[in-house]
């Protein structure tokens, strides 16, 4: 049974090809391994082992991708915005209750600064543009007080920490267990139907769940391969797009709709370079912009919805031969999907209400906030239900 980050990247042939980057080698599987071995040992010398928080802020790319992966099979790990003020690294530090932060050779910004005002382990990542992609080494700056608890994470055990996006109200703490985030990468990989032939293109930041899962994960649990770049630029998009030969991309719709602005220039590598299917999700992807992208890279689009509490995907266009309906994210691709009463917990099937979830990838609960668990779940026909807001 595959329950844990380490499960997903456990059964894959060494040599087969892991993760990417522009003029980069290609880290193998088994290179993952070794690495996640290293950094398991690093991360033990330095007092810091099962059930410590490890913010990690580090420019897009695959250290952010592998820094991730291996760390979260010792640790928990909570990617943060590298371009957060001082003020923001000092709210989400503390109330992360961080015990290390990961940070790249060099860095002395405002990251630092809320580190070592709050007392927490530094840990530097440095790497060589000759070495694999992804490929990097920690040195312990600053170590934690330990000794360190070298138990194996399980799958009920927190493998990552996000936050809610706060626009409207304090943040909320989004704890994502091992079998959650196990299983929206499984369910990603079967509703995209992802094998070892396929190739991610990444080009969504790795603070956040939509690159770290839909596009990371999913690939590792498939076995496949995933191309990261340095973040998104339409100007390099093309290129990227023939060095890469990636068979899939994901991004928001604001993304798709500055590659359609370049795309008549660039058909040539359209042409050559022809992708399986392109992934929307983090918003409504206009109907027009998904229809002209279909036709545009001769591919099915495949609009999804997703949230941070689902561990990213709920539901899902399916691929060809089914139908793709503009202005539609499809059906329910993992979890079970409901509509409720929006004022009375109970499930009202064919009626207008807010859509609820309930299945393995959805988080146990907000952290340290019991009204927004009394709001936002609920029991109904045996079952825990997540009210999506929507």
């Amino acid at each position: 049974m595959i329950d844990t980050l380490s499960d997903l990247i456990a059964a894959h042939p060494d040599e087969a090809l892991a993760i990417g980057a522009p003029d980069r080698p290609w880290l193998t599987y088994g290179d993952l391994r070794s690495l996640t071995e290293q950094v398991r040992a690093r991360l033990h010398a330095s007092g810091i082992g099962c059930f410590d928080r490890v913010a990690i802020v580090l420019p897009n790319g695959p250290e952010m991708a592998t820094a991730f992966v291996t760390i979260a099979q010792t640790a928990t790990t909570a990617p943060l915005n590298p371009a957060y003020r001082l003020d923001e690294f000092e709210f989400y530090l503390t109330d992360l209750k961080a015990s290390a932060i990961v940070l790249s050779e060099g860095d002395v910004g405002p990251a630092l600064q809320a580190a070592r005002k709050a007392g927490l382990a530094v840990l530097r990542l440095s790497f060589s543009v000759t070495d694999p992609a992804g490929a990097f080494s920690l040195r312990a700056e600053t170590t934690a007080p330990g000794p360190a608890d070298t138990a194996a994470p399980t799958a009920e055990d927190v493998a990552l920490i996000l936050h809610t996006s706060g626009t409207t109200s304090r943040p909320k703490i989004v704890p994502l267990l091992h079998a959650n985030l196990a299983a929206s990468a499984q369910n990603i990989m079967a509703s995209l139907a992802l094998t070892q032939a396929d190739r991610c293109l990444n080009m969504m930041p790795l603070f956040h769940i939509h690159g770290l899962v839909a596009a990371v994960s999913s690939s590792l649990a498939a076995g496949a391969s995933v191309w990261c770049a340095p973040g998104f630029d339409a100007l390099r998009f093309f290129g990227w797009l023939q060095a890469a030969k990636p068979t899939w991309y994901s991004a928001v719709p604001t993304m798709h709709q500055t590659i359609l602005g370049r795309a008549a220039r660039n058909a040539d590598v359209i042409a050559a370079n022809p992708l399986r299917f392109i992934r929307s999700s983090s918003a409504s992807l206009p109907a027009q912009v998904m229809i002209q992208l279909g036709q545009t890279f001769d591919a099915p689009v495949i609009e999804a919805y997703g949230m941070t509490e689902a561990a990213h995907q709920m539901a899902s266009n399916p691929l060809p031969p089914r139908a793709q309906k503009p202005g539609s994210v499809g059906i329910a691709a993992g979890p079970m999907v409901r509509i409720a009463h929006e004022v009375r917990n109970h499930l009202t099937p064919g009626q207008i209400g807010e859509i609820v979830i309930c299945g393995p990838n959805v988080t146990p609960g907000y952290e340290g906030n019991p009204e927004a668990n009394t709001k936002n779940f609920f029991h109904a026909e045996g079952h825990r239900w997540f009210r999506t807001g929507d």
